[in-house]
């Protein structure tokens, strides 16, 4: 009898189905061809031709916010979508899981550091700078900011996706999938960059405001991992097993991808805690410098007045005569 091969699966966008994962296939599997690397590359160097900028005239740019930015920003958000990574998110749910958590979390908290918008206002021209803080102080910006507003779309953002038909739809149309990750990347952004962020937004809330937030999203990836792990109902319904892979199981993948946002969610919000406390401790000590700059200068006014004061006293002091010892 003849044997008859199969036709390989095809995933969203035409592609075939990839060899078993392992950490070298994200490696041999990078993508510099795609949108979001040419998208990656604009950014990095917009921003470090601004720094350029900065340092031509001789203004200082903390090396840290160019390192945040672009190799923890950028890099992270590459890492997930140019790489292997994005080769296996449709078609393992552990792998979409890392991608997900890196583009909602780790890569917005990174951009945030970078204080972007602080860039661009001190190296723009004037025109530009003011069109930009137009914008910054506009009612849509100020609603979208608002941290109760982007507390509640980052927290809705994943239930949606993953408890209606929306995520299998973005397994089956690949422009959806793509702006589901474009999606992923600016909820996060509204979310950390008034808690996190450096640059000069609307909305800005005191730390322990701040802390208090992000401590109460802590619970809700707990629940949507927890309920991910124990879910009798496959996420993509049979858009897995129908892939037919004899290197993965559906179900222990699925159980492994809730564990994942689980766990991803404590560490980052664990970590993000840590930038806040040190944030708020470094606002502490210049507030307290400052504080203390101005009793020195009142201080020294005071004294300066009392001189001042004391050498008017000697000068209209009347001169008493001198007795005569003759």
């Amino acid at each position: 009898m003849q044997h008859v091969e199969m036709p390989t699966p095809a995933l969203a966008g035409g592609d075939t189905l990839p060899p078993p994962f392992s950490v070298g296939e994200i490696f041999t599997q990078i993508r510099l061809t795609s949108l979001i690397a040419l998208f990656l590359l604009v950014a990095a160097a917009v921003y470090l031709y601004g720094v350029h900028r900065m340092r031509r005239r001789g203004d200082h740019w903390p090396p840290g916010r160019t390192v945040a930015f672009v190799g923890g920003g950028l890099g992270s958000i590459a890492a997930v979508s140019v790489t292997g990574i994005e080769a296996y998110d449709t078609t393992l749910l552990s792998v979409h899981m890392v991608q997900h958590m890196v583009l909602s979390m780790v890569g917005p908290i990174f951009l945030a550091l970078g204080a972007p918008v602080t860039l661009a206002l001190r190296t723009l021209p004037t025109a530009n700078r003011k069109a930009l803080l137009r914008v910054l102080h506009s009612r849509f910006v100020g609603v979208l900011t608002f941290p109760l507003v982007a507390f509640g779309l980052f927290i809705a953002n994943p239930f949606v996706l993953y408890f209606t038909g929306l995520y299998r739809a973005t397994l089956e149309h690949a422009w959806l999938h793509e702006f589901v990750h474009v999606h992923f990347i600016v909820v996060g952004c509204l979310f950390f960059w008034p808690l996190l962020g450096l640059d000069p937004l609307p909305n800005r809330w005191p730390y322990p405001a701040r802390a208090l937030l992000m401590v109460l999203s802590v619970p809700f990836h707990t629940v949507l991992g927890l309920t991910i792990m124990q879910s009798r109902t496959l996420l993509g319904g049979d858009w897995y097993p129908n892939l037919g892979l004899t290197w993965s199981d559906p179900w222990n993948d699925q159980v492994v991808a809730g564990g994942i946002l689980w766990a991803g969610g404590e560490i980052v919000s664990v970590t993000m805690l840590g930038i806040l406390v040190m944030q708020w401790i470094r606002q502490s000590e210049r507030e307290a410098k400052r504080i203390d700059r101005a009793l020195d200068r009142a201080e020294a006014a005071e004294r300066a007045d009392a001189a001042g004061a004391t050498k008017i006293t000697n000068q209209t002091a009347p001169v008493r005569p001198q007795p005569d010892t003759e």
